[in-house]
Order: C-alpha cells, then structure tokens, then sequence
C-alpha cells in the first residue's frame, strides 16, 4: 500500500506546483506574459507567513491571508511599475524584463535579511494516519485539502463573478472588451492579484510541507511551475491545475524509485517531451500563429 501514500505526496506536492503555475497561466491567457518573476512573488509569501507564524505568533489560516493579500498588493505593483509601460512592446522585451524585476526581489530580500536559511516552525504536528491500509501523512493531507479549497476558490471567482467575466473577456478579445465598457488595466491589475494571492499562499504551502525557505528558493519551483503551466496548456486554468499535479505525481514516483537524484530533471524532461509531442499542452489547441 506504499504506492497509495506516494500518491498523496505526489498529489499534495503537485498542488503547490498547481498553485503557482495558476499565476503563470493566468496571467499569460490575458496579455502573453510569462511572468517570470512570479517564483519570487512565491518565495515572499513563504517569508510572510513565516514572519507572522514564528515572529508574530499568528494561527496558520491568519498567516495564509495576510500572506495572500500583501503578495497581491505586490502583484499588483509589479504589473504597474514593470509591465504596464510593456502592453505593446515586443515579447523579448517584456521577457527580459520580467527576469529583470525577478533578479531584483531575490537580491533586494538577501541585501535587507541575508542569504541564510530560515527553519519553518511547525504548524501542523506530522503525524500518519491509516487509510485503506496504507499511513498517509495528516500534512500531506491537511496542505491538499487546503489546496483544493483555493483552486474551487479561484474557479468560483473566474466563472460566477463580474472581475471574472471581465477576465475571461479581456483574455478572449482585450480592444473588443474595452469597446464594451470593460476597464482593461484594473482587469489585468486583478489577475496579477489573483495570480500573486496564490502563489503568496503556495509559499506558506510550501514551506510548512519542507520546513525551510530561502531567499533563492523560488527559482526551481517557479520554473516548475512553468513546465506545469505549458504541460497542461499555457493561459488555460484547468490546465495549470492538471499540469501541476501530474508534474508532482511524476517528481514523487521518481524519487520512491530510488532516482531521487532525478526528480528536478524529470520535469524538464517532461518539458522536453511535451515541446516535441504536443506543444500546445494537454488541453491547448494547436494554432498557427500569423507573422
């Protein structure tokens, strides 16, 4: 029965990976953006909900709000200062500049706190419990559940609410949206939000499940969220969601086979192998670009 606890390790990482990946998604289905900086946004939250866990004394579900809400506002700075002087300029531009303004958290939070580590303090006791036969651990099972609640979340506000009909709108014809009634700048503003507010809660996530953060620590997951967001079909949300968590199934399986070694690079071989077989993702259409 190992191979039922695996998969809910699997599942629970992948629904980090999920998380993040959402922001990527997101963001790049409504001005084709990928927003590099978005792993960065994700180690802030992780550093958030640690200051208000072990400094503040907060309880954890205070510490994962407050931690959604300053990186949306941080989000939403971002899209301000660095990208929305970039709508029209060229993809290369907005690209370089995204990597740019990640650089520069990584290096503004290591100039002001230092590049040492910090250990996450326990929030959830790491016991196991017995399911089907199998010891599945209560935090796997807690950061799932707690996952899954902000994905139904962000469904909920993308299908039955009026920023996200304005969303879906600007994403599907942005000058059409506009002509509409539509404010185009608060609705990309939102998504960067929205997009920040989950991966601010992803780093919470994140650092109870391996109870240490770093300043360089978003650089690997948000690339994998990356891999997850283009597996499941960039700029759509369902896709994210799969991606992610086939992405950590995947990681997890290889790790229990012994190739622990392996796991980072089976997501870029999964990348690889996506680019070559099916480059439009799981769920993406194929569509010839115009030149």
């Amino acid at each position: 029965m190992e191979w039922i606890q695996q998969l809910v390790n699997g599942i629970s990482l992948g629904s980090i990976y999920a998380l993040i990946a959402l922001g990527y998604t997101m963001v790049y289905g409504i001005i084709k953006l990928i927003n590099f900086a978005h792993g960065d946004v994700f180690m802030l939250g992780a550093f958030i909900g640690f200051y208000a866990i072990a400094r503040w004394e907060m309880h954890f579900i205070l510490a994962l709000l407050l931690s959604m809400a300053l990186c949306a506002i941080i989000g939403v700075i971002i899209e301000r200062v660095a990208y929305k002087r970039l709508r029209n300029a060229t993809r290369i531009a907005a690209l370089i500049t995204a990597i740019g303004v990640s650089l520069l958290i990584e290096y503004t939070v290591i100039f002001f706190r230092g590049a040492s580590p910090e250990a996450y303090p326990t929030v959830i006791e790491s016991r196991n419990i017995e399911v089907l036969g199998a010891q599945i651990n209560v935090q796997a099972l807690f950061i799932l559940a707690t996952s899954v609640i902000l994905m139904l979340l962000l469904q909920f506000i993308v299908h039955q609410t009026k920023i996200g009909k304005a969303m879906r709108a600007v994403s599907h014809d942005a000058d059409a949206a506009r002509l509409m009634g539509i404010n185009v700048d608060n609705t990309i503003s939102a998504t960067f939000a929205i997009g920040s507010a989950l991966a601010g809660a992803a780093g919470v996530i994140f650092g109870i499940y391996y109870t240490r953060i770093e300043p360089l620590m978003g650089v690997l997951p948000g690339l994998k969220a990356f891999v997850a967001a283009v597996l499941g079909g960039i700029g759509i949300i369902p896709g994210a969601m799969v991606g992610g968590l086939v992405l950590g199934v995947v990681e997890t399986f290889v790790s229990a086979l012994g190739y622990s070694l392996w796991r980072d690079a089976a997501a870029f071989v999964i990348l690889i192998l996506i680019l070559i077989i099916r480059p439009s993702g799981i769920f993406g259409k194929n569509t010839r670009e115009k030149v």
